[in-house]
């Protein structure tokens, strides 16, 4: 079971003074938009380290280059800093992108955070991280956990399962899917719990983070603790959907979501994350760190929930 702790000392964090510059890796992003607009809500200059400078629609912040080939231009993007907020991560494997690399990559990151004298670390994991698991995101998260333990800078770890809002990929799909189709497929029993977290209430916690005087890890997880089944009965419910839900064994799940995905031009579920859903890696005993209901928010939102399909593959590797 993942536990919140305080790792390692109870000091104020260790580095230079409050420069009240804040660096977020992917602030063009999901999760990184969200801790960049509370971090400007709360007066800090914003900078952010980005592989899609494309993306930059808000002149207010400053984007600096997120290039692991160049470690010590690294250093120089993130001179001056407070405090690193790292949401760097690969949700699958695709072309030459792994779970491996993704683990180098925020090696490298955390080393450049070193060079640069950052102040602090707050970084994004997940859920039940551990060195041993199966799954190779899980593994690869534990890894980085362990390599930012090995730094001598502050850290917080922020260990989420679900975001969500309007923007999200996981329900707003599912509110597509719903919309769209005769008959709902969930794998298995479907009695495997989630605790959804607003991605405002995940970057209040996040911005929170950075004034923590303890090394400290936390399970980013909100109040309601839906299984599969609820969830997705909730979703059906708030967008009016006639589709039929139905059970069927994971092999025959994944097989129908490597069919939809080829004719979507994306990847609806992996192996990995069905499987680890079902193994319960979504769900924690631990208080909630986050506010909002998912079950309330579903209903303010919706009308707007699932009116598009959010591809994951054109958010991060189509340009």
């Amino acid at each position: 079971m993942t536990t919140s702790t305080e790792a390692r000392s109870t000091t104020a964090p260790r580095g230079a003074a409050d420069t009240g510059v804040d660096t977020v890796t992917g602030a063009f992003s999901y999760s990184g938009r969200a801790i960049a607009a509370e971090l400007a809500a709360r007066g800090r200059h914003v900078r952010t380290l980005t592989g899609h400078p494309e993306r930059a629609l808000d002149d207010t912040i400053e984007a600096r280059p997120l290039d692991f080939d160049d470690p010590h231009g690294l250093v120089t993007a993130l001179e001056g800093t407070t405090t690193l907020f790292n949401t760097y991560w690969v949700r699958f494997a695709h072309g030459t992108m792994t779970h491996e690399r993704a683990v180098e990559n925020t090696k490298t990151l955390f080393w450049a955070a070193t060079q640069a004298g950052v102040r602090k670390i707050v970084h994004v994991s997940i859920l039940h991280p551990s060195s041993s698991s199966p799954y190779p995101y899980f593994r690869g998260k534990a890894l980085c956990e362990r390599a930012l333990a090995e730094t001598d800078v502050a850290s917080a770890v922020l260990r989420p399962s679900v975001l969500f809002d309007e923007h999200g990929v996981l329900l707003n799909n599912i509110a597509w899917l719903l919309r769209r189709l005769p008959v709902f497929a969930v794998g298995g029993r479907g009695d495997y719990r989630v605790r959804p977290i607003h991605v405002h209430d995940f970057a209040s916690l996040a911005v929170d983070a950075a004034a923590w005087t303890a090394d400290r890890t936390v399970d980013a997880v909100g109040p309601e603790r839906p299984t599969f089944n609820e969830l997705v009965g909730e979703i059906r419910r708030a967008v009016a959907s006639r589709s039929v839900i139905v059970h069927v064994p994971g092999p025959v799940l994944l097989v129908g979501s490597r069919v939809l995905g080829r004719a979507l031009h994306d990847v609806v579920l992996t192996t990995d994350e069905f499987h680890s859903m079902a193994d319960g890696l979504a769900d924690s005993d631990e208080p909630a760190t986050g506010r909002t209901k998912l079950s309330a928010w579903l209903d303010e939102h919706a009308d707007e929930l699932g009116r598009t399909y959010a591809s994951e593959l054109d958010r991060h590797f189509h340009h």
